[in-house]
């Protein structure tokens, strides 16, 4: 079914179109990301399938789900694809003209300053080449990145990147506690981890870079960590804990634009990432210019949490034994998984923020 031959006779419109209901998991998406009308991309996809022979969709259900032939045929298509714009580029590489479409992931809410210029810079140097943007949280980037239907992307990690892909960090920082004045535990400058067991704790969603920080450090002192809130902006998680409903644990720059600027938010002991207090903090976060608070999806230190500071309401703690760590990454696929255009915004990104 999935021969070379029979490849040959389907129109690479169709498989792009075929991609898109399966990565946007439904028609209607499918023809706002493609432009065109739903009826043509229907009647595109329904025609792969009597070609091939096989349903690729159940559409029984409110979601459009693919059917085992559709999950066997989807990396055949992507391959189709890529090969289709690779050889394209290589033809066009004797002129020294780069093309081809580049899909870049960022995490929802990053703010968008340097990306936007870095991809500026990159469309004025190839103006050939398409891109695309998609927001989402950092393992569904992730996971989008090893199945090959985004190119390269910003994403908060814990640890490690996946096998298969590979990585450059663009910044790093500890996070902290941050809960309003009348806590106990603002008290202290710094508490270990494990005093966050019995507290009801407040953080990114399930998905996010922050999330998975928190749960691996809580998971090194012996517990679960207990969420009681949580929201996709750490100013909003700041704006609860000041409120009462608990503690926010959020990166360090963002704990200290909630304080004002002037609160302790470092790491200490033999684990100690780098101090990052008052006008640091901001810089441990700034590592990537113009990105201020950017761990995990999070934007820059921002207002909600800066009132909750101006007002006095929140103290900042250090988290120790272990620290927990944010992460944010750019990566990529390894080996032969990246095209030619992708492969240069990457050095134009590495080049535009890690070589400063």
């Amino acid at each position: 079914m999935f021969q070379v031959l029979e490849l040959v006779l389907m129109e690479l419109r169709q498989l792009e179109y075929f991609i898109a209901v399966a990565e946007e998991g439904g028609f209607t998406r499918a023809a706002a990301r493609e432009r065109v009308a739903q009826p043509g991309i229907s009647a595109q996809v329904r025609r792969l399938e009597r070609e091939l022979g096989q349903a690729l969709f159940d559409r029984s259900g409110r979601e459009v789900r693919l059917t085992q032939a559709g999950e066997v045929f989807l990396p055949y298509a992507r391959a189709a694809i890529r090969a289709t714009v690779d050889a394209r580029v290589a033809v066009d590489a004797l002129s020294g003209l780069l093309r081809g479409r580049v899909t870049v992931g960022m995490l929802t809410a990053t703010p968008a300053g340097d990306l936007v210029r870095l991809l500026a810079e990159f469309h004025a140097a190839h103006p050939g080449v398409e891109i695309s943007l998609r927001e989402d949280t950092s393992d569904r980037l992730i996971s989008s990145l090893l199945a090959g239907a985004v190119d390269v992307a910003w994403v908060s990690v814990a640890g490690e990147v996946p096998a298969g892909l590979e990585s450059v960090v663009l910044t790093e920082q500890p996070l902290v506690a941050v809960v309003g004045a009348p806590d106990a535990l603002g008290g202290s400058a710094s508490v270990r981890v494990s005093a966050l067991r019995d507290r009801v704790l407040g953080c990114l969603p399930v998905g996010t870079g922050l999330r998975a920080a928190l749960e691996t450090a809580c998971g090194a002192a012996g517990f679960q960590p207990r969420v009681g809130f949580e929201a996709s902006s750490p100013e909003v998680v700041v704006s609860l804990a000041a409120a009462g409903m608990g503690v926010a644990v959020v990166p360090a720059a963002v704990g200290a634009a909630a304080a004002g600027g002037g609160a302790a938010a470092a790491s200490t002991g033999p684990d100690s990432v780098r101090a990052a207090t008052g006008d640091a903090a901001a810089g441990a976060a700034s590592a990537v210019p113009g990105s201020v608070g950017t761990v995990a999806g999070s934007e820059g230190a921002g207002s909600a949490a800066e009132d909750a500071g101006r007002g006095g309401q929140v103290r900042v703690v250090r988290l120790t034994h272990p620290v927990p760590v944010g992460r944010v990454v750019l990566a990529w696929r390894g080996g032969d998984g990246l095209g030619p255009a992708a492969r240069v915004l990457v050095e134009t990104v590495r080049a535009g923020l890690v070589g400063r």
